[in-house]
């Protein structure tokens, strides 16, 4: 990241890395570098991040790392994050690498650079000392990992519910869907064991090139699939490059969000199944037709968790 911003700030000469590449590929299928929640590493990574999106990466370069800004805008929207580094803000223009570096050239030549350039008692000591300080006990982070609780299974609880999401997804996958799917859908729908809710994408200025778009929905769906025995949803993508939105109806067990996948980087709202909005926007995202009159954009292309 260095390779960016510093020249901006006048302490590096510039040299253009495309650095990112990697991260946003091994981010395609993930929602945190490690695990389902925030780790140390993405605290970490984050924080080495945070000057090239505010100095240097205007929207043009945020296009090709869109796996990349959803994790960045998860995790910096966080209010754990917010409490440290406040509102972040991205770069819409970015900062121009200046011709000089500050202080002029540095003479490294007197100095020596690290312990190994030292006199070998200045060597030494410096190797005792970290062998002093390190007594094999964890440390404050080891400790904190060891102290978090177990996670839970949020529907062991849940009583028996009469509606069988199996049963509704091979009507859905063999059969018409508005003769056939949806009619079993509100005959058979349990209100009080299932929740409809209509989720819609947060950031949908970042979003560029309609395939790109379509991958941050199926990387959201691979990192969910341990909820596909409890979940339907049908997500569509409306609009051309560079303007466009995303946004679907999802058919939860329970009555609350179940998972934390992404959950940030989406707006939640809970459906009344009664409600003639509702019955028009199931009607339109598992059908894939419609005005879609609420995003004011046509239909592209649509994607199923089931």
């Amino acid at each position: 990241m260095a390779a960016w911003v510093y020249p901006t700030m006048g302490v590096a000469d510039y040299n253009k890395q495309r650095v990112l590449s990697v991260l946003n590929e091994y981010l395609l299928s993930r929602t945190f570098l490690v695990g389902e929640a925030v780790t140390l590493a993405d605290i970490t990574v984050v924080c080495a991040l945070l000057l090239l999106f505010k100095q240097v990466m205007e929207p043009s370069m945020r296009q090709g790392y869109q796996n990349v800004m959803r994790w960045f805008c998860t995790c910096v929207h966080q209010p754990q994050f917010s409490a440290v580094l406040g509102e972040v803000v991205l770069c819409e223009t970015a900062a121009q690498a200046t011709d000089k570096i500050k202080g002029g050239p540095r003479n490294t030549e007197d100095a020596p650079t690290n312990a190994k350039d030292a006199p070998n008692g200045a060597a030494q000591e410096e190797v005792s000392k970290e062998e002093e300080q390190d007594d094999g006990g964890p440390d404050a982070t080891e400790e904190a990992l060891a102290a978090e609780p177990k996670a839970k299974d949020p529907f062991a609880s849940l009583p028996k519910s009469s509606f069988a999401l199996d049963e509704f997804k091979r009507k859905y996958s063999n059969e018409d869907t508005l003769t056939v799917a949806l009619p079993y859908l509100w005959e058979k729908l349990d209100n009080d064991g299932w929740s409809l809710w209509y989720s819609e994408y947060k950031y949908p200025e970042e979003l560029g090139q309609v395939f790109m778009s379509c991958n941050l929905i199926t990387g959201m769906f691979q990192r969910l699939d341990r909820l596909r025995k409890h979940a339907f949803a049908s997500m569509a993508l409306l609009g051309v490059d560079s303007d466009s939105s995303i946004s679907g109806v999802w058919l939860l067990r329970g009555q609350q969000l179940a998972f934390e996948v992404d959950y940030e980087s989406y707006s939640w709202r809970k459906l009344d199944p009664g409600s003639e909005e509702t019955k028009t926007l199931v009607k339109e995202y598992l059908s894939w037709e419609g005005e879609f009159k609420h995003i004011g954009k046509p239909f592209n292309q649509g994607k199923v968790f089931k």
